[in-house]
Parts: structure tokens; C-alpha cells; sequence
């Protein structure tokens, strides 16, 4: 009887033993075309190191437990990764990669008294969500970064706006207009005096007639050698 039992239990193991080998599944989509399946997906279990690819429809099944941490990535993708907290199928929507703005160098500048040169800072990212419809904490990785681009984007957008009605309010002919004056220095007051995006941001709608007129008998009053714009360093020729 002892030799039955321990047959049965010897039987069992390998019974037990895929019983305890857990899946995930689910399909992984385009977050803006959302019924677009995406193909061939990498699909990474980060804590036991398995990778998988989606298949044709979009499919995928990854060997994983409660507590994994799964990523997907796919090239022009943001690549995406959730910590479950169950095994229930999970669907995943990736967004499309967002191209860095490269970098402009200024080499000459006129820099008026007035200019904030503080860039504010970027609005913090929460690169955790809590979701519990898909059963998961998805950890943003890599879209607090987008989300910042795009932020900075539309700043450059509004500055672009803003400096174009800087420019149809604040140049030669309307000045000559308000103030009478049509000496040669008068680009020096321009380009001394223009006002800054901050300053039109600070205080909308911006009374340019106003500010004219304050500024331009305050530029009146400096000495003859303030008055000018300062000199631009010379640039440096090949030996």
C-alpha cells in the first residue's frame, strides 16, 4: 500500500510542476489607430528574462507570475512596461516615438536690458498609473520625456505667436508714428527696448503704445554712449 502511494505522489509531480507554469496574454495595438494590430512586438518579461514576439493579429503569451515586470517595444514605438498585479489578458496600446528637436546654435545676438533669460522648468511627468481595468500598474517609462517634448513644443509655438505680433507692433514706421522721431539712432532704441516674450505674457492684453512712450523718453534721457546698441564681438578668422 505504502509503494502504491508513493507511485501516485511520484506521478503527480510532473503534474504539479506545469501547474505552476503561469501565463500572460493579450494583443498590443496602435494607440491612434487602435484596431491596428501591431506584428512582431517584442514582448520581454524583465524579471525572468523570456522574450516573445506578437504575432500576425497582434497576439502574445509570455510565461510570467504576479509581481513580473513586462515591457514592450517595437521600433517607432515608445516602448511601454506594466508590473502585474494579476494574470488577467492585457491589452496594450503603444504611441507612436516623437522625434528629438534638435539643438540650434545662436552665433550673433542683440540682447535687450529687459530679457528673462530663466527657462521654467518642465512640468514633472507621474510615470505611474494605477489601472485597475487592465489589472496592472503601467510604468511610463519613456513618456514623461514625450510628454516634456511636447510641453516645450508648444511654448515654442507661443513664443513664435508671440514674437510676430512683437514685430507688428513694435517697429520702425509705428514708432516714427507715435513719438515723431525719425533719426538714424532710432534702430538703436529698437533694438535696445523690443520687448520680450515674458514681458507680453506677463501682462496681456500688452498696451504698446504705452510702453512706447515710457520707454522711448527713457532712452531719450541716457547719456549719448548708452543710447547704442553695444558693439558685437568680432569673430575670430583662420590663422
Amino acid at each position: 500500500m505504502l509503494k502504491k502511494l508513493y507511485l501516485f505522489i511520484f506521478l503527480l509531480l510532473p503534474c504539479a510542476a506545469m501547474a505552476q507554469e503561469t501565463y500572460v496574454t493579450g494583443n498590443v495595438f496602435d494607440n491612434e489607430q487602435r484596431g491596428t494590430a501591431l506584428q512582431g512586438v517584442s514582448v520581454r518579461n524583465l524579471t525572468s528574462k523570456a522574450v516573445v514576439l506578437t504575432d500576425k493579429d497582434g497576439r502574445y503569451a509570455i510565461q510570467a507570475k504576479k509581481g513580473d515586470l513586462i515591457s514592450y517595444a517595437s521600433m517607432g514605438y515608445q516602448t511601454d512596461t506594466v508590473y502585474l498585479v494579476n494574470l488577467f489578458p492585457k491589452n496594450i496600446y503603444l504611441r507612436l516615438a516623437v522625434n528629438t528637436l534638435n539643438t540650434v546654435d545662436v552665433t550673433t545676438v542683440k540682447i535687450s536690458p529687459y530679457l528673462d533669460t530663466k527657462d521654467p522648468d518642465a512640468v514633472a511627468a507621474k510615470r505611474v498609473d494605477a489601472s485597475k481595468e487592465k489589472g496592472g500598474l503601467r510604468l511610463n517609462l519613456g513618456y514623461g520625456k514625450w510628454r516634456k517634448q511636447q510641453a516645450k513644443e508648444r511654448e515654442l509655438e507661443e513664443a513664435a505667436d508671440i514674437n510676430e505680433e512683437i514685430s507688428k507692433n513694435f517697429n520702425k514706421t509705428v514708432i516714427q508714428k507715435l513719438v515723431n522721431y525719425k533719426e538714424k539712432d532710432l534702430d538703436d532704441y529698437i533694438g535696445l527696448y523690443r520687448p520680450t516674450v515674458e514681458q507680453v505674457k506677463a501682462d496681456t492684453p500688452f498696451d504698446y503704445t504705452y510702453y512706447i512712450a515710457t520707454t522711448f523718453n527713457e532712452w531719450k534721457k541716457l547719456p549719448a554712449d548708452a543710447r547704442k546698441l553695444p558693439a558685437l564681438p568680432k569673430l575670430k578668422g583662420k590663422p
